[in-house]
């Protein structure tokens, strides 16, 4: 999960400085992250989990996500300056300074570490740091700007939520957990280059070379419908392999064609508004799996 759940805030007034920072940690997409995490500790025991794991998982990841969001608008404030969806970020319009930002950053980031170390444990405190490292340094520093292929690569920190989730449970990485990590780093590059589709302009002016700019619009729309079909048959795992049972199932086949049918319609006839529509729609196929997955969890036992 990337930056691509951020929305253009107003521009009429300047945000207060409780504002800005809070700005800065991109609540909608850590929203996103922190719910796969959750959704990966529910998961990862049978009936209700531990709270006095869960809290501090929960809280510990927030940080951790909010601050690695932080450096990236350090990273990105030039980049963001000449993006309409971007360029209101505090860091972009130079109302905080790199030191403030940097500094903000680093306390979440500590703070959220020594929570996840003392208070949940040390593996989930290395993975969910190594997340940082790869979200704020390796895709944003190194990727980003070199490679079309940024957001596949650097999509595994995205996906690792339901992991950190799951580590902070049981104290280890199971493969159901890594399940849910392939989903999401299947789902990534549609959801992303959706988005990339409508906002090619933007990311042309700024330089970067996401695959609309490099590769043209018809070939980004073919690898949306491609990467459709194989995350669809990702998501029938979790059934395959006896994680979950036929609520899921009914919920994935469903959620999937619905994403399909987004992407053949975009191959077939584009616009910029069917392109926003499969964004969002990306967002919500997202969503409602994982829920179905808890749904499932709790409920399909009781029906058997």
């Amino acid at each position: 999960m990337s930056e691509t759940l951020s929305s253009p805030a107003p521009t009429v007034a300047r945000l207060s400085p409780v504002r800005q920072f809070y700005a800065l940690t991109k609540p909608r997409v850590v929203q996103l992250i922190v719910f796969c995490a959750v959704i990966g500790m529910l998961l990862a025991v049978p009936g209700v989990p531990d709270w006095r794991l869960v809290l501090p998982a929960t809280a510990g990841i927030w940080l951790v996500a909010a601050a690695a969001a932080a450096f990236n608008c350090v990273v990105e404030q030039h980049i963001d300056a000449k993006m309409a969806r971007t360029a209101w970020r505090p860091t972009a319009k130079g109302e905080l300074t790199n030191t403030q930002t940097l500094l903000f950053s680093g306390v979440l980031c500590a703070a959220g570490s020594a929570l996840l170390y003392w208070l949940v444990n040390p593996l989930t405190m290395w993975l969910t740091f190594a997340t940082f490292v790869g979200y704020a340094v390796i895709y944003t520093v190194v990727l980003k700007p070199m490679t079309p292929q940024n957001i596949v690569i650097g999509g595994a920190s995205g996906a690792m939520p339901p992991v950190l989730g799951w580590a902070a449970m049981r104290g280890e990485v199971g493969p159901e957990a890594l399940m849910l990590c392939l989903i999401i780093f299947l789902w990534t590059p549609p959801h992303f280059w959706a988005l990339a589709l409508y906002r090619v302009e933007d990311y042309r002016k700024a330089g970067l070379p996401m695959l609309p700019v490099t590769h043209g619009n018809e070939f980004t729309r073919l690898q949306v419908l491609l990467y459709t079909f194989v995350l669809f048959a990702s998501t029938l795992l979790p059934f395959i392999f006896g994680m979950s049972g036929m609520i899921y199932l009914a919920a994935a086949v469903l959620l999937g064609a619905g994403f399909i049918g987004y992407a053949w319609k975009l191959w077939r006839h584009y616009s910029d508004a069917l392109a926003r529509k499969t964004f969002r729609f990306s967002i919500l196929h997202l969503s409602l799996l994982f829920a179905a997955l808890l749904v499932d969890h709790y409920v399909w036992p009781l029906l058997q």
